[in-house]
């Protein structure tokens, strides 16, 4: 808004809304022209923009240009049409809803310009790749070929189209443009076959010919001469010095992607000229025959050597006769004429496909849109006829729903911010819209019956029918319904509407062939004679384009021309202001000024005017609505000047505006002169920099460190989760802390004497566990090869499901033959039992065991001694146990024995038995031929025992650092240890596997 405000007894109103006689044409036709005039073209209406075509190349659509448009708030910069684009679609990705852009205005106001600048600035902008790129290439080039297909020279624009276009441009969540559809409407297929003086036919036609490579016009049969096609010289216009059809047609051509689009489209205009140019003349029955038969035959696909082989004319002529028999002259011209136009409309369908087909987006995910709705503009020439009358119903349709969304989204705006809503009065074109497309009684209605009509219908008995449904309307009239004064104005074959932007005069002459668009049975049976009702389609369709424009937020390009001559520098008053009506430009100004000219949110408010009061000068800490509500008490504003809403303050008159920015231009003049102020400003603002970036660097680092506590904290759970199982990755790192947590514990808490073990703190079970292996070690150390793999092993409290101080499996081999049987070991706190399923076969008190023997070999043999005096035992013991280590260990401490290990045992009295140990390349367990109990494990070199010994000197040192410890132990000690433990377990057990592995092989 600054510069609108600054700028403005220079150049005039930037927004309208700011117009102080915002109810005064004049005024705003002044502010208009007083633009104009320094080749400002674009003014704002609040969020609407209007462009007054200046006929002459402006240096504002340019790279720079367009960089200086991106991202910036919409009043902040000059009205332009980048501005409205740019809004629109970051409104778009930050509300992630659907927009669309209507551009409207009279033919010749610049409506095609403007969708094509709005097109390629979101070329430019939106983030480019390879298949973006792709896809805006063919958003941009469907231009020129819409355009050579769809746009011709009328009396008031030489790039006049000739049809609607609504396109949506399709957005993924990232904002990059991923496809595009097209929508056309109602193309004007009568001027194919004629055209008023001074137009021409489709630009496509005058390209081909005047463009169209010779070998091309040659295999088409064409001749590079406009004059020999009837269908391109009705108009007496073929040349136009402003068009270049050379250069446009090499446009095209680049444009039309596809070789198969190439040949088709040629094909397509070359068959209407040579349809055109065929003539009929009557003969005796007054049927038509055919002038010129060479244009037939090519049309027909003959080729000219038939008639070398003996083709006479008249066989000729009779194929054709029979063709059109029975056709009088005139009802053969005008199905000629129907066919070519039927041929060109629905070509132009299938090259519409085409491009949308090679604009599709094939992937499902959610996208949003923005449409671009180039429609034709109201038009009142000196005859109009079916096409001008389809086209003023779409601007009636439109306007109507361009008054519906103005009201509702100002009314909204005013409900969200708590401001009263004040009425506006505008004029309601409904019932304009009702007296075209109200069923039974609506104009389109009685022409659609009319064609249906059985008997003799014309265009006359069709303004009869018209004249006896609407007599008494008041928006409708006729010769015969007009009073004395206005029946001089009218034909007897005319009707004349009142619509909002003015009156205009129908002739009906047409309305019912061109509604029926009739293609005839008797053409060979080509096609068939089908009414499509053009008025009742095109109503249909401007009803589906009504609810796709509701369903998205509305955005407006208003387009007027400048002067009729297309002349630079010329400002038509006249004509602008009859513009101005018909578009509706002022009721959208009483609707914006519908209480209150400005509004502006309180942040930006404040931080432009704050220099205006001592109190938010130079900063204000607080509320920025209260901050406001502080400034405007301070620069006298009356209660009835503002509104306070949710979010901004709304401004009653722009004078009060005028007055607080001329204030501030004084203020910041006098500013300027404080040099201390300025330094303060210049500060002030580094300041604030450095506190942003400070700020900046603050929260990212607050950030990470949230992050890095939610990675501990789940680590934590986790492992607390699994904390009674084996050491895993899970809970390694929470043993290690439950470890350290102890020890910072026991730093604190020391008991007085070492031996005093009753003080101890109660060290927590993964100490536990390392304690009972301390223990294990004082028992095994150095006494059996297969310690050292046992200190990776944890130990559990059972091995069974049930809870028993201690069970486990074993293999117990009978006194009498050794025969293995598989039972369970269970220490209870007061004896061991041997167990088969629930059934005890044995029971050992602590208190009456002898002993227990292992052997220094890697075998799990266990032989508990019990004495001989014991008549209620059955001898010594014998088992073997895969987890000797931990069994004997469990014993040791429930039994409070220290258990030495031997390599003979001997059985009950009077009975011994041999228990013999010895080393083999396999581990087994079998009684020997002279009787004794053979256990055979793994050898083992001697090499490995020196290995094995090393490592059993090195664990045992640090297992007895493991319980209990000295009080003066770092605390990082307990990881270090913990940590050799491991290695050297681990690089031993390698080493006597790959020993193992080269012995056996």
């Amino acid at each position: 808004m600054e510069g609108a405000l600054t700028a403005r007894d220079r150049v005039g109103i930037q927004d309208f809304v700011l117009l102080d006689a915002h109810t005064s044409e004049t005024a705003f036709l002044d502010n208009l022209k007083k633009r104009f005039s320094e080749d400002l073209i674009y003014t704002y209406i609040g969020t609407l923009l209007v462009s007054v075509n200046p006929y002459k190349e402006l240096d504002i659509y340019s790279k720079k240009q367009m960089d200086i448009y991106m991202g910036v708030n919409f009043f902040e910069l000059p009205p332009h049409i980048f501005a409205l684009a740019d809004n629109a679609y970051h409104t778009m990705l930050a509300e992630a809803n659907n927009h669309f852009i209507l551009i409207s205005g009279e033919s010749g106001a610049g409506k095609t310009e403007a969708s094509k600048k709005i097109l390629q600035y979101y070329a430019v902008s939106c983030p480019s790749t390879t298949l973006l790129d792709n896809v805006r290439d063919r958003m941009l080039l469907s231009n020129p070929v819409l355009e050579a297909f769809g746009n011709s020279k009328t009396l008031k624009n030489d790039n006049s189209s000739r049809f609607g276009k609504y396109m949506d441009i399709q957005f993924d969540i990232q904002g990059d443009a991923v496809g595009g559809h097209i929508l056309g409407y109602l193309l004007e297929k009568s001027r194919v076959v004629h055209q008023n003086h001074r137009e021409r036919n489709f630009h496509i036609f005058y390209q081909l010919v005047k463009g169209g490579e010779e070998d091309l016009l040659h295999q088409l049969g064409l001749e590079s001469n406009c004059q020999h096609y009837s269908y391109l010289v009705q108009g007496e216009c073929a040349n136009v010095a402003s068009i270049n059809d050379k250069n446009d047609w090499k446009t095209v051509r680049n444009a039309l992607f596809c070789d198969d689009i190439h040949s088709i489209a040629y094909w397509v205009i070359a068959s209407v000229l040579h349809l055109g140019n065929v003539q009929f003349e009557p003969d005796s029955k007054g049927y038509a025959t055919l002038n010129n038969s060479a244009e037939l035959l090519w049309l027909l696909g003959v080729n000219v050597q038939v008639l070398q082989e003996g083709l006479t004319s008249r066989k000729i002529e009779a194929k054709t006769d029979e063709v059109l028999s029975p056709f009088t002259v005139d009802h053969a011209i005008y199905a000629r004429d129907a066919l070519a136009k039927a041929i060109y409309g629905r070509t132009f369908t299938w090259l519409v496909n085409k491009i949308n087909d090679s604009m599709e987006n094939k992937d499902s995910s959610c996208k949003t849109v923005i449409g671009l709705l180039d429609i034709y503009g109201f038009e009142v020439f000196y005859v109009n006829s079916f096409e001008q009358f389809c086209i003023n119903y779409c601007n009636e349709k439109l306007q109507q729903l361009f008054i519906q969304l103005t009201l509702k989204s100002e009314q909204e705006e005013y409900e969200a911010e708590n401001i009263g809503w004040e009425p506006v009065q505008f004029f309601n074109n409904k019932i304009i819209c009702d007296l075209v497309e109200e069923k039974h009684r609506g104009i389109i209605s009685v022409l659609d019956e009319e064609c249906l009509r059985p008997g003799e219908a014309t265009d006359l008995t069709f303004l009869e029918r018209l004249e006896e449904k609407l007599d008494s309307h008041p928006h409708f009239v006729t010769h015969k319904l007009a009073d004395k004064k206005t029946r001089k104005t009218l034909e007897r074959g005319d009707f004349r509407l009142l619509h909002y932007a003015g009156e205009v005069t129908y002739c009906v002459v047409g309305f019912l062939s061109k509604n029926n668009d009739l293609l005839y049975r008797n053409i060979k049976d080509v096609s068939l004679q089908v009414s499509t009702h053009v008025a009742s389609q095109f109503k249909s369709s401007l009803l589906g384009l009504t609810d796709i424009l509701m369903s998205k937020e509305p955005w407006y390009v208003r387009c007027l021309k400048s002067n009729e001559s297309q002349q630079p520098g010329q400002f038509d008053d006249v004509l602008v202001r009859h513009q101005v009506k018909y578009l509706g430009l002022m009721e959208h100004l009483r609707v914006r000024r519908a209480g209150f000219a400005y509004r502006c949110r309180y942040d930006v408010f404040l931080q432009r005017y704050k220099p205006l009061c001592p109190a938010t000068w130079p900063y204000w800490r607080g509320v920025a609505a209260e901050g406001v509500e502080v400034l405007v008490q301070h620069l006298g504003y009356l209660p009835d000047e503002y509104k306070m809403g949710r979010t901004k303050i709304f401004i009653r008159h722009p004078r009060t505006l005028f007055a607080t920015e001329d204030a501030f231009e004084v203020c910041k003049h006098d500013l300027g002169k404080d040099r201390k102020t300025k330094i303060n400003q210049e500060v002030l603002f580094i300041s604030t920099k450095i506190e942003t970036c400070w700020r900046g660097v603050q929260a990212r680092k607050a950030k990470g460190r949230r992050q890095w506590a939610v990675k501990v904290i789940k680590k934590f759970i986790k492992g607390y989760m699994a904390r009674g199982e084996a050491k895993t990755t899970d809970n390694s790192e929470y043993l290690a802390f439950v470890r350290q947590n102890y020890l910072n514990r026991l730093k604190d808490n020391l008991p007085k004497m070492v031996l005093d073990k009753t003080s101890w703190l109660t060290p927590p079970p993964v100490l536990t566990e390392l304690q009972l292996k301390g223990i294990t070690s004082v028992i095994f150390k150095g006494k059996k090869d297969s310690y050292p793999q046992s200190v990776s092993q944890p130990y559990v409290d059972t091995r069974i499901s049930q809870y028993i101080v201690y069970s486990i499996p074993i293999v117990k081999y009978d006194r009498n033959g050794f025969k293995a049987r598989p039972r369970q070991l269970i220490l209870t706190q007061t004896a061991a039992y041997v167990v088969d399923d629930a059934k005890i076969k044995q029971r050992v008190l602590y208190t009456t065991l002898k002993g227990v023997s292992v052997s220094t070999l890697s075998d799990g043999i266990i032989i508990f001694h019990i004495p001989s005096e014991d008549d209620k035992q059955k001898g010594d013991l014998i088992m073997q146990c895969d987890h000797l280590f931990e069994a004997l260990t469990k014993l040791s401490v429930v039994a409070n024995k220290i258990v030495h290990s031997v390599t003979i045992a001997s059985m009950k009295a009077g009975k011994e038995g041999i228990v013999e140990f010895s080393s083999g390349q396999e581990s087994m367990v079998y009684k020997d031929k002279n009787g004794h109990l053979m256990v055979v494990s793994d050898a083992v070199t001697a090499a490995e025992r020196g290995l094995v010994a090393c490592s059993q000197t090195c664990l045992c040192c640090l297992g007895q650092l493991l319980w209990p410890l000295p009080h003066n132990l770092p605390q990082i000690w307990d990881q270090a240890r913990a940590q050799l433990v491991r290695i050297t377990c681990f690089l031993l057990t390698f080493i006597l596997a790959a020993r193992r592995m080269s012995r056996l092989q």
